[in-house]
């Protein structure tokens, strides 16, 4: 069986560029590690096979995949996501260019923005992405080709409307580039909202199991195609065979995973509210969130990743980080166990004192697909250790 477009997003997961293999019928398609290919006779390529670097079938049935569940049409596979990031950039933009970015945006890709390609002299301007006006000024204040936005945003939580950015960048003659990682395919789809880009740390919900390296970008138009393609070919930073292999099979439970995720994170959020010790809970899925209904209707559900800021400021998040046993205190998000981070020493540690510094009072949880009672006791025993 072959995946359509018309097809649900689940048997998309599954089938999409999964043929079963012609010669033993296996329905897992084969692990190429081959690194060259066979020609017959010079320059005589086997369904365009030459190096692996430029072409493997692993990766390429990953890239199916990818593109068919965002909604795109070309889809590329990258070593990590911050591979893909870079890739993206220096294919779609020159010295001079300039990136409107969230001012809540990964500190991973700020300082590949700013400090290695900033170098290159590609400018940046940090901004309230949900304040329409100052995105719109920021745009034309400078030659602006791409404003980047993450929604929800890491860690803050923050909602963007997608179809309103895409107008002010389209309108500015920009590319809208959507960082889906938190919302994942099967949550939201940017490209169908009006965004040119999509891109992903395959690492998290995608690939889902905290084993796996990788990222992707996934577009509709071919010349946006063309140039990103080449940038991989030509400098190379792409997933390995074993790591395309294990995305794929993350891939094609991801619907069935965000399902529990979202549930999870909902319970732990509704939890947290009542919690005294807690000053705030930033989760979409909360009535109360200032981006709520938006998110209602840009997304299929809200996710598992909730933020929690306590009264107890910094020396309550630490304490709390430091006594859980089902949540792990590690980097990352989006596999199927808990992970717990603190944000201002950990994964956004690169932007302490900037506009981007993330509040020293936050811990952000990935609520993984464990029992939502377990989590909630764990949670529970954790904050009985506060002073």
């Amino acid at each position: 069986m072959t995946a359509s477009e018309n097809q649900g997003f689940n048997t998309r997961a599954v089938h999409a560029g999964q043929a079963f293999e012609p010669r033993t019928g296996a329905v897992v398609p084969p692990l190429h590690f081959s690194s060259t290919y066979a020609q017959d006779g010079i320059g005589g390529l086997r369904s365009g096979y030459e190096y692996g670097r430029g072409g493997n079938p692993t990766r390429d049935a990953l890239q199916e995949q990818l593109a068919a569940l965002e909604l795109g049409t070309h889809a590329y596979s990258f070593s990590s996501g911050l591979a893909a990031e870079d890739a993206l950039i220096r294919a779609l933009t020159r010295p001079g260019d300039h990136i409107v970015l969230g001012n809540d945006a990964y500190g991973g890709t700020y300082r590949l923005i700013s400090r290695v390609l900033g170098d290159w002299g590609i400018g940046n301007t940090p901004v309230d992405m949900a304040n329409l006006d100052r995105v719109r000024h920021a745009v034309a204040a400078h030659k602006t080709r791409f404003v980047w936005v993450e929604t929800p945003s890491n860690p803050l939580m923050k909602i963007t409307d997608i179809m309103a950015l895409a107008d002010i960048a389209h309108d500015a003659g920009a590319l809208l580039v959507v960082d889906n990682t938190f919302a994942s395919p099967y949550l939201q789809n940017p490209l169908a909202l009006g965004a040119d880009v999509v891109v992903h740390s395959t690492t998290k919900y995608i690939g889902g199991h905290s084993d796996v390296v990788g990222g992707a970008v996934v577009v509709t138009d071919e010349e946006l195609a063309e140039k990103i393609g080449f940038v991989q070919f030509a400098v190379g930073a792409v997933s390995g065979p074993m790591d395309a292999f294990l995305t794929t099979r993350g891939l094609k439970t991801l619907g069935v995973r965000m399902d529990r995720h979202s549930e999870n994170g909902q319970a732990v959020a509704e939890w947290l509210l009542e919690r005294p010790e807690v000053e705030a809970v930033l989760y979409p899925g909360l009535p109360g969130h200032p981006g709520h209904e938006l998110a209602k209707r840009q997304m299929r559900k809200f996710g598992g990743m909730v933020s929690v800021q306590f009264k107890g400021g910094e020396p309550a998040a630490r304490k709390v980080a430091e006594s859980t046993s089902v949540f792990t205190l590690a980097e990352s998000l989006g596999g199927i166990e808990s992970l717990m981070n603190y944000p201002s020493e950990m994964t956004h540690a690169s932007v302490k004192g900037t506009e981007l510094a993330v509040p020293v009072n936050l811990l952000r949880l990935s609520c993984g697909i464990e029992d939502a009672e377990d989590l909630i006791a764990d949670l529970d025993q954790a904050f009985s250790a506060i002073p």
